[in-house]
């Protein structure tokens, strides 16, 4: 995330030209675990750049494979949060990801005898954030504070490749080659429903 870092860098030199008041918090939930800058910009409004993280395994099935999946979740975000009613507050911003998911399954049926590896990421990783929350980073004292909202990443973009194994005949790797885009097109259905991340974060805060 090259353009990220840049970003976090014009962020951090703004944040520093017009802070009013600042605070760092740390969080956790869908995004990983993360931390956030704040800073005031005006008396309901602030500005928040955070980054995120987290690494886990799951599974994904279709009807001829159960894959293995690492998930690896890497984010940076930069929001703007609007306090209207105290600290109750909405926020609009931008998630810039480098979310992924490493694929490894069996196949069966026609695709028996291969070992089918892949990834899935989101098709924008520079993603419109929108939600509700409670709690400003930048608060003077020790509080918490919480995010709701959707990432909107649009439909994961699913890649597989076929690896035939020893005990494959020709015929059967032959025919696996051929089939490995229909499966790839039914993970494809699987994950399109997924072009809105859900993002839930609670975390402390400490403001100065």
């Amino acid at each position: 995330m090259k353009y990220g870092r840049s970003l976090l860098v014009v962020a951090l030199v703004v944040a520093a030209g017009s802070a009013q008041a600042a605070g760092i918090g740390v969080r956790a939930g869908t995004t990983g675990l993360g931390a956030d800058f704040g800073w005031g910009i005006a008396p309901t409004l602030g500005g928040r750049i955070g980054l995120s993280g987290m690494n886990f395994n799951t599974d994904v099935e279709t009807s001829d494979v159960n894959y293995d999946a690492k998930v690896k979740l890497a984010n940076l975000n930069l929001f703007l949060d609007w306090s209207p009613l105290g600290p109750f507050r909405l926020t609009a911003g931008f998630i810039a990801n480098n979310n992924k998911v490493d694929l490894t399954g069996q196949g069966s049926g026609s695709l028996s005898g291969t070992t089918l590896t892949g990834t899935v990421k989101p098709d924008k990783d520079f993603a419109p954030y929108l939600g509700v929350g409670y709690g400003n980073v930048w608060t003077k004292g020790v509080n918490f504070y919480f995010d709701l909202g959707v990432m909107f990443q649009g439909s994961p973009k699913v890649a597989l490749t076929a690896t035939c194994g020893p005990a494959a005949t020709p015929a059967q790797c032959s025919q696996a080659q051929n089939d490995v885009a229909t499966e790839q097109q039914k993970l494809q259905d699987k994950l399109d429903k997924y072009k809105y991340y859900p993002v839930a974060n609670i975390g402390i805060t400490i403001g100065f």
